[in-house]
């Protein structure tokens, strides 16, 4: 029992550390630094547009370093870059701080709009999601995740987180616009850096807790089909004997 005990104490403990390495950087770099560097700016006479237009720096240094340091593309870094660019450089253009967070609103709004209008394709948004990080990448991984089309259970769960990321989506790009005209620009700066990682966090819990209990109910039924066939071919062997 102690070391059992012991065992899962240190499971929750690496299960932590993979999550703070993971969020640790994105929160720090994403959110902490660019909200304090923001305050610094402005409080030493930069105007509001060009303070956003220099924070953006900070996800590019944590795109580097991820780079240096694992040899490979953080892919969520680099979409957290790309929309405070884009944001930044619209602010510069049109000279409004709210310009910028109503364009990462929208880009947001339009992500959830392409999920929910993927419901009307073959097979909605998540089904391809989940091959890309649910699957080794092998020929044989995928055509296992492509098998799993056929089952009605399987596609109803693809078809449900489909609609609730978009639904989710579309909701923080609404509180997003919303609050930017509520809120100060300082305070604004830290909900649109901090807010999406919330969204996409619950989303993924969710989604996690999704796909186990799919998995479990998976295994319930092939160890029915399994307790039914032995069943089944009892009674044959005891009429062969």
């Amino acid at each position: 029992m102690t070391n059992a005990h012991g065992a899962g104490e240190n499971g929750k403990r690496s299960g932590g550390g993979k999550a703070l390495m993971n969020w640790g950087p994105a929160i720090l770099f994403g959110v902490i630094l660019p909200f304090v560097t923001y305050g610094m700016l402005t409080d030493h006479g930069v105007s509001q547009v060009n303070a956003l237009l220099l924070i953006t720096l900070w996800p590019a240094v944590e795109t580097l370093l991820h780079l240096a340091i694992r040899r490979r593309v953080d892919e969520f870094g680099m979409m957290m870059l790309a929309l405070m660019l884009l944001g930044a450089l619209s602010a510069v253009a049109y000279n409004s701080t709210e310009l910028m967070f109503i364009k990462e609103s929208a880009i947001t709004g339009l992500l959830g709009l392409a999920f929910l209008g993927s419901l009307a394709m073959r097979r909605p948004a998540m089904f391809y999601l989940g091959r890309k990080f649910g699957t080794d990448g092998t020929p044989e991984g995928v055509a296992r995740w492509n098998g799993l089309w056929e089952y009605p259970g399987f596609r109803r769960v693809q078809y449900l987180m489909t609609s609730v990321w978009g639904a989710g989506f579309l909701l923080e790009a609404a509180i997003r616009v919303v609050l930017t005209y509520v809120l100060p620009t300082k305070a604004m700066v830290l909900v649109n850096n901090f807010f999406p990682l919330v969204v996409v966090a619950a989303l993924v819990a969710w989604t996690t807790v999704m796909g186990k209990r799919g998995r479990a109910r998976s295994a319930a039924a092939q160890a029915a089909r399994a307790a039914a066939g032995t069943a089944e071919a009892v009674p044959v062997a005891r009429s062969m004997a």
